[in-house]
């Protein structure tokens, strides 16, 4: 039975459906939550498209780092209603995909369920904006309960 409860969010919709599944997971006895959000500047640092020239890099990265810090404390604080005491992390890097760094996260954190909420993307909009919890299903090394997006 999974004890340690990872969730990954990114302020999207179903980001939030899944953070209402973890949380409902760790009310049980004996869990454990903790809550993730990924800071990917990597775009950013990628000098060869000349962004440097036309916006100030470090400027948006500090804005990047307070969006998700805030995402990150709505999140407790929605955990904190529902009486839980959960264990947070900001995940940075420019070198990784945001997969592997959810993973890696979560593998660091000893968690044996990463919840992850899905677009359920397909064709072009999917090959454009690829999938995260694609690639999470295919490198994780632990159980994952993904939470799809509610349409209509």
């Amino acid at each position: 039975m999974c004890k340690r409860i990872f969730v990954a969010i990114d302020g999207s919709a179903t980001a939030q459906s899944a953070l209402v599944e973890a949380i409902q997971f760790a009310r049980l006895p004996g869990m454990s939550l903790c809550i993730g959000t990924v800071l990917d500047a990597g775009p950013l640092g990628q000098n060869s498209m000349g962004m440097g020239a036309l916006i100030n890099v470090d400027e948006v990265k500090a804005g990047m780092r307070r969006a998700a810090e805030a995402l990150l404390e709505d999140a407790m604080a929605k955990a904190k209603e529902a009486n839980l005491d959960p264990y947070h992390i900001l995940i940075e890097s420019e070198n990784k995909r945001v997969a592997e760094m959810i993973l890696g996260a979560a593998q660091q954190w000893d968690a044996d369920l990463i919840v992850i909420g899905t677009h359920g993307r397909r064709g072009f909009e999917r090959m454009m904006m690829g999938s995260v919890a694609e690639n999470l299903v295919r490198i994780a090394t632990m159980s994952l309960f993904l939470v799809r997006r509610k349409i209509g």
